[in-house]
């Protein structure tokens, strides 16, 4: 069993900065990959970035790329999502994922474990 945590949502202003944390707990953190989807009120859930298992490779949604990277503490259990130059159409709840075995990085099913999720609002 694996536990997620995610934290460091919130408001703020178009063109800013949030970093939001994802603790994990339960099993080998370094063993599984790990990725950060979000879902906007009336929008079905969408794949934002992941990072591997091993750390080497990372993947992101067309949308971010560029503006959001997502750094892993293997030695904290920690995987970071940080967002810059945010928009308003950034605004969602923003979960964070285990996956297990081998499978998609893309696809919200391929995942195994998932956070509560964290609120991140962009407005001026």
């Amino acid at each position: 069993q694996v536990q997620l945590v995610e934290s460091g949502g919130g408001l703020v202003q178009p063109g800013g900065s949030l970093r939001l944390s994802c603790a994990a707990s339960g099993r080998t953190f370094s063993s599984y990959a790990m990725g950060w989807f979000r879902q906007a009120p009336g929008k079905e859930r969408e794949f934002v970035a992941a990072r591997s298992w091993r750390g080497s490779s990372t993947y992101y949604a067309d949308s971010v790329k560029g503006r959001f990277t997502i750094p892993r503490d293997n030695a904290n259990n920690t995987v970071y999502l940080q967002m810059n130059s945010l928009k308003p159409e950034d605004t969602a709840v923003y979960y964070c994922a285990a996956r297990i075995n081998s499978g998609s990085y893309y696809y919200a099913h391929a995942y195994d474990y998932w956070g509560q999720g964290t609120q991140v609002t962009v407005s001026s």
